[in-house]
């Protein structure tokens, strides 16, 4: 068992979880990890070259973070960094880890659908869920948008993906 930070410490005498924590302990509980790394091993590769590997678990948690919260790969990232209950659910520790790259997970997800294991993870994963009565809901985490002059008025009728590609919107990064 990882040594408890002073994040952690603190983070354990807040009132109450979120509905976030939540959902990803259920998950956490509902998913069979092992089974789950040992369909992505044979195509995993060994990292005899270059930078080593990340974890399998890890690239899966990362993975299945950024499909439940429809996310890219830069933003699940830089959220990972920025939410709690996302880097517990990762088991990333600053001290001796570090959240893997949106490149790292692009190149993940790639091999995952290259081999079907997307799919079949997907259906595992709702025969679960409708095992136990339940449905998956995915949901998105926007980021806020600065709107100038006249695009104001036009951008309050697009949908945030619309507003994305727009030049007019200057997109709010967080730091």
């Amino acid at each position: 068992m990882a040594q408890l930070t002073f994040s952690d410490l603190e983070y354990s005498r807040r009132k109450k979880s979120t509905r976030r924590e939540k959902f990803l302990e259920t998950m956490n509980g509902l998913i069979p990890w092992e089974e789950w790394v040992a369909a992505v091993e044979p195509y995993y590769p060994p990292g005899h070259r270059g930078r080593p590997p990340m974890g399998i678990e890890k690239m899966l948690r990362m993975y299945l973070l950024q499909n439940w919260f429809q996310l890219s790969a830069a933003a699940v990232e830089e959220t990972i960094y920025d939410s709690y209950a996302m880097r517990s659910f990762m088991g990333v520790d600053f001290l001796d880890s570090g959240v893997p790259d949106a490149s790292t997970l692009l190149k993940f997800r790639r091999l995952l659908d290259r081999k079907g294991l997307s799919t079949q993870f997907s259906l595992d994963l709702h025969q679960r869920l409708a095992a136990s009565g339940q449905i998956l809901k995915t949901g998105a985490i926007l980021d806020p948008a600065l709107v100038h002059g006249s695009a104001a008025a036009q951008t309050a009728k697009k949908s945030s993906r619309e507003a994305d590609s727009d030049p007019d919107i200057i997109q709010l990064e967080m730091a």
